[in-house]
């Protein structure tokens, strides 16, 4: 078969929608045609090229997750690069379905562009996902693309659960945290909203520390290996830190009725973020939101043996107490509670991005 051509120095209203399929199609084909024998793409019959993707089901519980990306709310293409929204777009699905220690296997991307986007932008976008996709062998099978005054990314992940047990012991949720378990996070938190403030407010930096805020809020690690470690050895309940520590705490809380108690003198906060921001830098960790990092709870008991089992930091922040409002309340380093004037990113209440 004679490889197409495609000439990306074109707008997309000149391609045309067909034609930018077949391009998309080209990027990401490759690499869904290897994986159609081995990993997440086995069971895959059909994937780009027909009205619906077609795959066999297996006997384990399946999963889905979707996350919508809007120009000048979400990213601006001032401070992002096409890649770099490629790979977020995707990064923060797989992220909710690691953070109910499942296995992602399917994308599914709908785009809505204006008729001037370049066709080379739209390249550089699906190969930032294409570049996330292989590292977590998803398949990217197919979508929607329209026209659009601006720019919107729309991705939906499908998965499967892990692990022989039986439903609802072969997931994790935000409604099995119980009162006496130990609250713990993976990484450090505020790096991302640190990587905002410093695009949104064009911050000097040194290279090193330019490169690991910008990394860490448009380029995010999902942690799906450690979400799979954390059910496997006991975890309780899991939510992903996208709306900030507190906002999400929050609802885990709500989700399974109990409430919660912070050290924030405890909080991980990356040393570069403390260095650069200083006096702002719990604040960022708190409510900043973005880490896509692990909130999990699990019985004290357990604790150690999570810890050791999970290869990134893994910070024991808090508990889980009762209380039937669900509040989550935050104790300084003297045994003092304090106040957040925001607790967390709400897409009709806060303004604060991109």
């Amino acid at each position: 078969m004679v490889k197409k051509v495609y000439n990306l120095a074109m707008k997309v209203s000149e391609l045309g929608e067909f034609g930018l399929i077949e391009l998309l199609a080209d990027i990401v084909n490759k690499s869904t045609s290897a994986s159609a024998t081995s990993g997440s793409g086995y069971h895959l019959l059909l994937g780009i090229g027909d009205d619906a993707a077609v795959w066999r089901a297996d006997a384990s519980i399946q999963m889905a997750t979707t996350d919508t990306l809007v120009q000048d709310v979400h990213f601006t293409l001032d401070t992002a690069t096409w890649e770099e929204l490629g790979w977020k777009a995707l990064a923060i699905n797989i992220s909710d379905i690691a953070a109910m220690g499942g296995v992602p296997r399917y994308a599914l991307v709908t785009l809505g562009l204006p008729s001037d986007t370049e066709v080379k932008d739209v390249a550089q976008l699906y190969r930032g996902m294409e570049e996330i996709a292989q590292r977590y062998d998803v398949a990217i099978v197919g979508g929607d693309i329209i026209g659009a005054p601006l720019v919107i990314i729309s991705v939906t992940v499908m998965g499967s659960a892990t692990g022989e047990a039986d439903y609802p012991h072969n997931i994790l949720t935000r409604a099995a945290a119980v009162v006496g378990d130990l609250i713990a996070v993976t990484g450090y938190l505020g790096t991302s909203a640190a990587g905002l403030q410093m695009l949104k407010s064009n911050m000097q930096f040194d290279k090193e520390t330019t490169f690991l805020l910008r990394q860490a809020h448009l380029r995010p690690v999902p942690r799906v290996t450690e979400g799979q470690i954390l059910l496997a050895e006991g975890g309780r309940a899991a939510i992903d830190i996208s709306d900030g520590l507190v906002g999400d705490l929050a609802k885990m809380c709500q989700a399974s009725g109990v409430g919660s108690r912070i050290g924030v003198d405890k909080v991980p906060v990356h040393p570069t973020v403390r260095a650069a921001f200083k006096d702002d830098c719990l604040k960022l960790a708190l409510a900043g939101g973005e880490d896509y990092e692990l909130l999990f709870t699990t019985r004290a008991e357990l604790m150690d043996r999570v810890k050791g089992q999970i290869s990134c930091p893994v910070t024991v922040i808090g508990e889980i107490v009762a209380d039937t409002t669900s509040q989550v309340r935050l104790i300084d380093a003297e045994g003092k509670e304090i106040q957040l004037e925001k607790t967390g990113w709400d897409h009709f209440a806060w303004r604060g991005r991109p």
